[in-house]
């Protein structure tokens, strides 16, 4: 009986999990979609990256809640590192953490430490991003593979 209680705790906890980390990457595909496309705002080089990681994320996460598919963290957390690491990058470099080695950023495209990478009042877009991918991965290591059913 005991062993039944903790499954469907743990089996709970796994909907949960993977639930909200389908939720964050969709909120984050609107929000990056809205930017570019209603508001306007190009986004730039690594922006264009971190897309790559981010969009794949709410197609498979999704079919993974559908599923009950706890598995999925194999492989939607190398995504998500991916992401994390490129918009961590991304965030160093608009603090001037880190000088431009590369030039992430065409020269006549958009800016990748401008005021136009920040919203709600200053809050720049890849620190947004790189919390949204950490968030995603932290859910997905909470999930226990197996467990459904």
């Amino acid at each position: 009986m005991l062993n039944k209680v903790s499954n469907q705790t743990v089996d709970q906890r796994n909907t949960w999990c993977l639930f909200l980390a389908w939720l964050i990457a969709v909120a984050a595909t609107f929000a990056a979609l809205f930017i570019g496309e209603i508001l306007g705002q190009p986004p730039c080089n690594l922006c264009w990256f971190q897309r790559v990681f981010m969009f794949p994320l709410a197609i498979i996460l999704g079919i993974a809640v559908f599923r009950l598919d706890p598995a999925i963290k194999l492989y939607a957390l190398p995504l998500a590192g991916f992401g994390m690491a490129v918009a961590g990058f991304h965030t160093l470099l608009y603090f001037g953490l880190i000088e431009e080695a590369i030039v992430p950023c065409a020269r006549n495209g958009p800016s990748c430490s401008g005021d136009a990478m920040t919203i709600m009042g200053g809050m720049p877009l890849p620190l947004i991003s790189l919390l949204c991918f950490t968030a995603i991965a932290g859910l997905l290591t909470l999930c226990r593979p197996g467990v459904f059913r």
